[in-house]
């Protein structure tokens, strides 16, 4: 029997094998699990170094993939960290979503929905983007959310007052249910765990050992801290449980093996000096990457990373092309690479800073004024650049220094402002800053010993200042081009607040920036 050659036919049939291919291709696009603590500290978990939480689940995972000793928030305050993280952009190029609260425009896009336009399942669940408003509603008040859209209604019982009652990896467990078949999914799992507050003395009801607690140098070890941090752990491990069952639900539904696993939190601990400021711990943050088809087991990444690449990165593990919005640049190299260590030497630095976070400072008759700051941290220095030096950084004294949580902590350190032993902690927690900062982070982790003022030291200082700047100067920020004033008038979305707190009752801070800058809020 002889076989005829026909050309017809094996074009066919070659058209059919790329189909099939292409379909299986989409088919096997990863799955994206993205899970996120609100204010949890990076060394407070054991695969960091922490001792006095136990972090199992998250300390197994960092074993299954890959870990980075040296991702960065942007800006650590929750709004303009996950504001960061959604849409692939410096804090500073940001406008509004630069500052805490804002009124969130219609102008920028969120790569859930970008993977939604390409065929992805997606959802959230727990704390999102936020706080602010979007699309005209307050976060707290709409379900809708740049992160996704809501799966919620599982409940438990919390073990401990300040515990949501959310039950998030059943909610997850639950959005998986929904997927459809052969459909991609990007889930955020976004738990309030560990903000505040905290049942005051829970620790003592579990009967933790506080021996193991570090106290940081910038606190006093006292029983009040102690106590506190003590309370905040218990949160932690709330955190780390529904990391543990949310991945369980994945090995439950079979999807372990193509699920990309994210774990990180938006910034450090809710203690005076962390959170919202431009130190160590407060922009330092925990970044865990597992994917079992793909990225080798057990490794350790020193490569700088900052939460404008997470966007970007997505987009480009997936097949999606990166849109010009996002200026973060992609580390998937440094996902799917064998090695350890550096894997960029150019990836051996980031860029840092805030505006205005909350209420309560002012400036003459300028009410919620920001304390701009811009900061660059390499593999040794952290240098910083107070640009207004003059403003109260954690908001004024008078008006109750809202720019950090109250707390058992902060009342302590308030308690020491006129003891003259002790009164050096409230001033490094409370008091003005100089112009300029810097630290040795290696042999000063806690940013206590400013080496600014130092001669030794100066052309380290000069040159950090002119890589900050020059770098500043190319993403265009408002701060360093002299236009910086703009961030002091983004209004802050509570208002009535804002009016209660400076007796001031026709204060309208809308009204006073779309007079100013002939631009409108996105109220409606």
């Amino acid at each position: 029997m002889s076989l005829i050659f026909n050309p017809t036919i094996v074009c066919f049939i070659l058209i059919m094998i790329h189909l099939g291919c292409t379909q299986n291709e989409v088919n096997q696009k990863p799955n994206i699990l993205f899970i996120i603590a609100d204010d949890a500290s990076k060394n407070s978990f054991g695969v960091y170094g922490g001792k006095s939480a136990n972090t199992p689940a998250i300390d197994e995972l960092s074993e299954q993939g890959v870990l980075f000793t040296n991702a960065y928030n942007n800006n650590p305050k929750c709004s303009p960290a996950r504001a960061a993280i959604l849409t692939g952009r410096y804090s500073w190029q940001l406008e509004e979503a630069a500052n805490h609260r804002p009124y969130l425009s219609e102008k920028w896009k969120y790569y859930p929905f970008i993977l939604e336009e390409k065929g992805y399942f997606i959802g959230y669940t727990g704390k999102g983007w936020g706080p602010g408003v979007y699309k005209g509603l307050d976060i707290s008040e709409t379900n809708l959310n740049p992160a996704g859209h809501l799966f919620e209604g599982e409940k438990l019982i919390r073990p401990y007052d300040g515990i949501s009652k959310k039950n998030y990896s059943a909610n997850f467990g639950n959005f998986l249910e929904a997927v459809p078949k052969n459909q991609p999914f990007c889930f955020w799992l976004g738990t309030h765990e560990p903000h505040r507050s905290y049942e005051k003395d829970s620790w003592k009801n579990q009967q933790r050992d506080t021996s193991k607690i570090k106290v940081p140098k910038f606190y006093p070890d006292h029983p009040d801290v102690v106590g506190d941090i003590a309370d905040y752990d218990i949160e932690v491990e709330w955190y780390d449980k529904h990391v543990g069952e949310a991945v369980e639900h994945l090995k439950n539904n079979n999807l372990l093996e193509n699920t990309i696993i994210i774990v990180t939190s938006d910034h450090g601990m809710p203690f005076p000096r962390v959170k919202g400021q431009i130190y160590e711990e407060g922009f330092s943050v925990p970044l865990i990457v597992v994917w079992k088809n793909k990225i080798k087991s057990g490794r350790i990444v020193t490569d700088f990373v900052t939460f404008p690449d997470i966007a970007p990165t997505l987009l480009d593990l997936t097949g999606i092309p990166i849109i010009d919005q996002m200026t973060g640049k992609s580390f998937k190299k440094q996902l799917l690479t064998d090695k350890n260590g550096r894997i960029d030497p150019g990836r051996n630095h980031t860029l840092l800073g805030k505006e205005r976070h909350d209420i309560g400072r002012v400036e003459g008759d300028k009410l919620s004024v920001s304390y701009p700051v811009r900061a660059i941290r390499t593999d040794q220095y952290l240098y910083v650049k107070n640009f207004i030096p003059s403003r109260w950084p954690v908001g004024n004294p008078e008006y109750g220094l809202l720019n950090c949580d109250n707390s058992p902590t902060k009342s302590h350190l308030i308690s020491l402002k006129d003891d003259k032993k002790k009164a050096g902690y409230y001033d490094m927690n409370f008091g003005k800053r100089p112009e300029e900062e810097l630290y040795n982070v290696i042999k000063d982790p806690d940013c206590v010993v400013n080496l600014a003022s130092n001669l030794v030291y100066s052309e380290i200082k000069d040159s950090l200042w002119l890589s900050l700047k020059t770098e500043l100067i190319e993403h265009q920020d408002p701060r360093i081009l002299g236009k910086g004033e703009i961030f002091d008038y983004y209004p802050y979305s509570r208002i009535p607040r804002q009016q209660k707190l400076y007796n001031k009752s026709n204060y309208n801070p809308i009204k006073l920036f779309e007079e100013k800058f002939s631009q409108k809020v996105n109220v409606n």
